[in-house]
């Protein structure tokens, strides 16, 4: 199984609850096909860099999983089919993403500037 990582973008109309039960219904449709969801970020309302149907804010939604790939296009269709949905990008992860991923998720680029400079010291 390939891994991959979904950003979605949805509207900024919707309440908190109706944002969370989209996201639980693609969730639920990854689980239901195989998938293995391996991180799930939720960044909440952003500025877009440019209006989406006369919009300016979106809340985002990031996914990390590993899934079959004729998932991927059963889950896009989905995406194409909710109209609570703005934008979506789905990305195949290399070797070197899937690495810099599960860094970032242990917490290794979170560390102080001064903690490596006393460690570089030494």
């Amino acid at each position: 199984m390939q891994q991959y990582e979904t950003v979605i973008i949805l509207t900024p109309l919707l309440s908190e609850e109706t944002a969370k039960e989209a996201i639980a219904k693609f969730s639920k449709i990854l689980t239901d096909g195989g998938a293995e969801i391996v991180q799930e970020d939720n960044w909440g309302l952003k500025k877009l860099a440019y209006p989406i149907q006369k919009k300016t804010t979106g809340y985002y939604h990031l996914t990390e999983y590993k899934a079959p790939g004729d998932l991927i296009n059963k889950l896009e269709v989905e995406f194409r089919r909710d109209e609570r949905v703005l934008r979506f990008l789905t990305i195949a992860l290399d070797k070197h993403a899937i690495a810099y991923n599960e860094k970032k998720r242990s917490g290794a680029f979170n560390q102080k500037k001064t903690v490596k400079a006393e460690e570089a010291a030494k």
